[in-house]
């Protein structure tokens, strides 16, 4: 057995979370078996929809276990293998994070395509993040060149790769983000207006936008958020309009929000609404990676983290998302 530490799901959270919810306790690992490999994780991945994790109800992933070590992305360093598909000092990302180490099975690895780039991108936009705003916006929305795109929580780790996707591809964008900082980040991707939400109430700042940009309405909408950004999609939405709803993060410990005040455009406007997951789509990542590395490397689509560090950190790390506390990507530093 090896020693290391992992964060652990101590209590079931009703509402937000705090920090009684969560431990820190040694973990031990087993000798490697045939096949496996034993990593030494570098970066750990922070997301909220891990929040739906940590309840005991049926949903697309099974939830957290009360006393077992928490699971999410990683990226780290093979230390030791057993296996002929991975060798010592391979880079690789899986699932195993708020912890040290892990070992299992070599297939539970990905071995990060040599692209040039810092390992946390692959928990960023070459990761589960890009990959949901690159597929949630050209596949779910069908988001095409000269469409009219609203993106909430632009600001984000998801956010902020959509906007920049979308613009690549030649669409003109609006994004909505809380405050000057991130605003001013927003603007700086390339978004053609921006609704600051904190100064004012997102339908009349959409409303504003559209009409300095000379458009009647939006044709995509990117939904991170919810509650008043989506209230605010169903009023300005043109005929046709498409909603890629990816997460809803004001209602993850509130609880569902109120009814929306223009959800009737649904009809008239014959909006199509669909929700959606990254791993819908995994058959397509050849194309993923083949775009998003070459926006990266044109300099096209750029990114920005917020890290904490150490092990430690990962709980307030987490919970700082939900207090608005990242620009960009949320990750915690090993």
């Amino acid at each position: 057995m090896t020693g290391t530490r992992a964060w652990h799901l101590k209590a079931r959270p009703a509402g937000l979370p705090d920090m009684s919810h969560f431990e820190l306790k040694p973990l031990d690992l087993p000798a490697l078996g045939e096949g496996e490999v034993r990593v030494e994780n570098r970066w750990l991945s922070v997301d909220p929809y891990m929040r739906g994790r940590m309840n005991d109800a049926k949903s697309y992933a099974p939830p957290f276990e009360l006393g077992a070590p928490m699971q999410g992305g990683a990226v780290g360093t093979v230390v030791e293998s057993r296996s002929p598909d991975l060798s010592v000092g391979d880079t690789v990302f899986h699932m195993m994070g708020w912890r040290e180490q892990a070992v299992g099975a070599a297939s539970a690895f990905t071995r990060a395509p040599a692209m040039g780039v810092p390992d946390s991108q692959w928990l960023g936009n070459l990761g589960l993040t890009g990959a949901t705003a690159y597929f949630g916006l050209l596949r779910v929305a069908e988001a095409k060149s000269g469409d009219v795109v609203f993106v909430s929580a632009a600001a984000g780790a998801v956010g902020s790769a959509v906007v920049q996707i979308a613009k690549a591809k030649g669409m003109k964008v609006i994004g909505a983000a809380g405050g000057a900082e991130k605003c001013a980040w927003v603007r700086e991707l390339g978004a053609d207006a921006v609704v600051d939400y904190k100064a004012q109430p997102v339908v009349k700042g959409l409303m504003e936008a559209l009409k300095a940009l000379g458009v009647d309405g939006i044709d995509v909408y990117f939904d991170n958020v919810g509650g008043d950004h989506l209230d605010a999609a169903f009023a300005a939405a043109r005929s046709g309009a498409r909603f890629a709803i990816c997460g809803m993060i004001e209602g993850y410990n509130a609880g569902p929000p109120p009814a929306f005040r223009y959800i009737m455009r649904v009809i008239a406007a014959r909006i199509t609404i669909k929700g959606f997951l990254y791993f819908d789509y995994l058959s397509e990542m050849p194309d993923f990676y083949r775009d998003m590395g070459g926006w990266i490397a044109s300099g096209a689509v750029k990114s920005r983290e917020t890290v904490r560090e150490g092990i430690e950190a990962a709980p307030q790390a987490f919970l700082d998302l939900f207090a608005g506390a990242n620009v960009g990507k949320m990750l915690v530093r090993l």
